[in-house]
């Protein structure tokens, strides 16, 4: 790992390490897995503290690990334009109650993020201001993107709304 991933992930440690599950690389980027009731407090201080500063959240998706608990992998993509550093957050998401908390207040951009990922893969975020569909019509049923989603499922057909 280069000298910016080692050190981002040296200050992370220091600044939260009871909430740090795990650190690592690979192909030099650097990836730290978080507890998830810890996940808006680290958050809050990637974004904060001086050295890190991480002050845009470029993406959230989730890993869908069928058979494993926590069954989904929450994954945070996060820049500093101000450092010039990339970061990779984790935390596991059982599949009950298939819920972790939201992160809006801390990035706004959040917002679509969770909304996609809420579609696709069922994860509800605690606090969410407006956890609706964002990609599929509201009729739908289910999250296609979950490895135990029926391929072969039909959907019903809805007309135009009024």
């Amino acid at each position: 790992m280069d000298d910016h991933g080692s050190g981002v992930l040296r200050q992370l440690l220091e600044m939260a390490p009871h909430s740090v599950v795990d650190t690592h690389a690979r192909l030099g980027d650097a990836t730290a897995v978080v507890a998830p009731e810890a996940l808006v407090d680290v958050m809050r201080g990637l974004r904060d503290a001086e050295g890190l500063e991480f002050d845009m959240l470029t993406d959230v998706t989730a890993v869908d690990h069928l058979g494993r608990e926590p069954r989904f992998d929450m994954v945070y993509h996060l820049y500093s334009t101000i450092r010039n550093h990339r970061l990779r957050i984790k935390a596991g998401v059982p599949e009950a109650p298939g819920e972790i908390d939201t992160l809006v207040e801390v990035w706004p951009s959040a917002n679509w993020m969770e909304r996609e990922v809420w579609d696709m893969y069922g994860i509800r975020f605690r606090g969410h201001p407006d956890l609706r569909r964002l990609l599929l019509y509201d009729e739908f049923e289910g999250h296609p993107l979950r490895k135990d989603y029926p391929k072969e499922r039909r959907q019903p057909l809805v007309g135009p709304r009024n």
